[in-house]
């Protein structure tokens, strides 16, 4: 049944925008909501044809049934010349071609089916299943030179007995203790899916696969176990015998393994990760001789990060580096940075290389990710989604860079108010990123729990900060943070508020903070510890409590080489005085709490914690405690999303738009109210109540 979705209070300007120009308006969650976005990039082997997907949330406001993202397969023609491969409602990844270049392979699963993979003419026609394994799912594949075979990565076969035990009750699980490991098959291509797949036992956990050219040989990923904190500690790559299975050599990988790409000719690998243990990220581009196994480190102790890499058809790497809130695109000829291409406004994510071409995602202040071709040293501009945006009034987006305490320079991203800065400085949000091992960039910088542009037209000033602990700046800059947490982390965080409102920017009685994982741990800090500092916050998915976290997280040994840098029996009163729930007596800031009760990294008792010392302790504090049923470590569907978005912000309105800590608490509701459409079939239509409460 579709439905219609009204909601009372709230004008959806969003949904109602007609094909003629219509008046500059702000952003509003609603356009958040139906943000279209280039997904990933594929070019055949000869650079003739070039493929994307395009992705975007489901549409609830509509009556499109709630879910993830859709991903739509397209073939680029030209610049501005998108057409699609495949009938509408088909949401695909993994995107590949045959060696040939003629048929487009994809991961898809038909109704009622699982993964598998699947293939259409690159010249048009209809779509037909390549390769499928009847117990699982196909999670990742790679062709064989010849075309003759694909290999595949396939889920843990379904165990039909546990299935049958689970239906009449005996559904109990043994913790960490029935790993689900994947498994690696080969699959003959022909004009119908193989009926008998061949097995490869391989060791461990295997996430991912590179064949050599010889035909006999790959290389795998692999960890111990599919445990999260396995993959960032203990994944490595294996030489393996494709026959067989057996381990020719093990190659010296980084602990922490980011992008790893094979060169054309299988003598190298270049692998983007830590440089020991305690690295907080993989950043450090490394290649690796794929016979020896000396490996050679190419930017190491540089002030930057490596995201991405592409080897070109002569042996050159292509990589993609962000140099703090900046980009750049770097060839490499050998161990020589041969040239550089400066992304200007652009913030380069992704690159992809194929017959002598190369294309990058990237997003800047007034669009989020779209294509581009490097085409003689600049990056021109292929797919224009979201033509709507041009329509919006957007506040300024700049670099904003201070000193923090101890002199430490620290930058971030300020989005400034539409209209620009009042007199006595704007209602701040200083929106923290996560990790901390992650950075800010110049890029788009609005999302669902971002609150980015939609905050700038309801009037806020948006600090996004690279406190220390981040990524972008070199090893060092990131691990000032070790074994120190909040301070200098959340110092940082005052501080760029006291430097905000001496340069006018921000109102000093009205700064809020918001931010999800490490960016919760640090508002839910701010809105005890440093209370007097912040009027309004707004945690999501964070850490209340470092005891608890460690003895319920799914990444201990992650927390002990990269945070505490000691265990919490160490020294447990110092684990405490550095969680947010031990300074609960000092909580007088409004806090708005929300979590999926599915999250693994950071589990919901962190938020319940918090929210029940608080809730006791200081119980004039307004407080608000919201669960996401099946959401994990951030929310993946598009009402959760909607939701999200809609409650950050109606929470800063009341709280620190205002300045008033003692207001009373937002409706709980939303004012949402779904009615069925007219007729079963009908597609809902947008429709928008107006009040004394519209969006500005």
């Amino acid at each position: 049944m579709s439905f219609r979705l009204f909601l009372s209070g709230w004008l959806l300007l969003a949904l109602a925008v007609p094909a003629i120009a219509a008046p500059t308006r702000p952003m509003t969650a609603d356009d958040v909501l139906r943000l279209e976005t280039v997904s990933s990039v594929e070019i055949s082997p000869d650079g003739s044809t070039v493929i994307v997907t395009t992705a975007r949330m489901p549409d609830v406001l509509r009556g499109e049934p709630n879910g993830p993202f859709k991903r739509r397969l397209r073939h680029a023609a030209g610049p501005d010349d998108l057409r699609d491969l495949l009938p509408p409602g088909m949401s695909v990844t993994s995107l590949g071609f045959s060696p040939d270049g003629q048929v487009i392979s994809f991961l898809w699963a038909a109704e009622g089916e699982r993964l598998a993979v699947w293939g259409v003419p690159r010249a048009g026609g209809t779509y037909r299943k390549l390769a499928e394994i009847g117990d699982g799912n196909v999670l990742a594949y790679a062709w064989a030179a010849d075309g003759s075979t694909l290999w595949l990565i396939a889920s843990a076969a379904v165990d039909r007995q546990r299935e049958l035990l689970n239906q009449v009750g005996f559904d109990a699980v043994v913790h960490e203790e029935e790993p689900q490991l994947n498994r690696l098959f080969s699959v003959r291509v022909g004009d119908t899916p193989d009926p008998a797949p061949r097995e490869v036992a391989v060791p461990g956990y295997i996430s991912a696969l590179k064949l050599l050219p010889d035909g006999r040989t790959a290389i795998l990923l692999s960890a111990p176990s599919p445990l999260v904190d396995d993959s960032y500690t203990s994944r490595r790559a294996l030489v393996i015998d494709l026959a067989s299975g057996e381990i020719l050599r093990e190659l010296p990988t980084p602990t922490k393994l980011g992008d790893v790409e094979l060169s054309p000719d299988g003598r190298q690998l270049a692998m983007i990760g830590g440089i020991d243990s305690s690295d907080p990220d993989a950043t450090t581009l490394q290649l690796a001789d794929v016979s020896t196994g000396t490996l050679v480190a190419l930017n190491a102790g540089a002030a930057e990060a490596a995201i991405d890499s592409e080897w070109l058809e002569d042996g050159r790497l292509a990589v993609i580096i962000h140099e703090g809130v900046h980009s750049v695109l770097r060839i490499y000829d050998g161990t020589r940075a041969a040239r550089e291409i400066d992304g200007g406004d652009l913030v380069l994510a992704e690159i992809k290389t194929g017959g002598g071409r190369i294309f990058v995602e990237g997003s800047n202040a007034h669009h989020p990710n779209e294509m581009f071709e490097l085409r003689d040293g600049k990056f021109l501009r292929w797919t224009h989604h979201n033509a709507w945006l041009d329509e919006l009034a957007f506040g300024r987006q700049r670099v904003f860079r201070y000193k923090a305490r101890d002199g430490q320079k620290i930058e971030g991203i300020l989005i400034e108010p539409v209209g620009g800065i009042p007199a006595g400085g704007a209602p701040l949000i200083i929106d923290v990123h996560g990790g901390p091992e992650q950075h800010e960039t110049g890029g788009w910088n609005t999302g669902y729990s971002a609150p980015g542009q939609v905050a700038a037209g309801r009037g806020y000033a948006v600090f996004l900060p690279n406190y220390r602990g981040s990524t972008g700046y070199g090893i060092d800059f990131a691990r000032q943070h070790q074994g120190r947490y909040t301070d200098p982390e959340f110092t940082d965080l005052v501080d760029a508020k006291r430097a905000l409102v001496a340069a006018g920017i921000a109102d000093p009685q009205r700064v809020g903070m918001t931010g999800g994982s490490y960016g919760g741990y640090a508002t839910a800090w701010a809105a005890t510890a440093q209370s007097e500092e912040f009027v309004a916050g707004v945690m999501f998915v964070g850490i209340s409590n470092q005891v608890s976290k460690f003895g319920t997280t799914d990444i201990p040994h992650e927390m002990r080489n990269v945070h505490a840098l000691a265990w919490p029996w160490d020294d447990w009163q110092g684990m405490l005085e550095i969680s947010p729930i031990y300074y609960t007596d000092r909580a007088k800031t409004p806090l708005l709490i929300m979590h999926g009760t599915e999250d693994e990294r950071v589990p919901p008792g962190q938020a319940l914690e918090l929210y029940r010392a608080i809730k006791v302790r200081q119980p004039e504090t307004p407080l608000r405690l919201v669960f996401y049923p099946g959401e994990g470590h951030g929310n993946s569907r598009a009402a959760a999303r909607y939701d999200y978005n809609l409650r950050m912000i109606q929470w800063f309105d009341a709280y620190l738009k205002t300045g008033d800590r003692k207001a009373p608490l937002p409706s709980p509701s939303l004012g949402l109210v779904a009615t069925p459409a007219a007729r079963p079939n009908e597609p809902a239509q947008p429709q928008a109540i107006a009040d004394d409460t519209q969006l500005p």
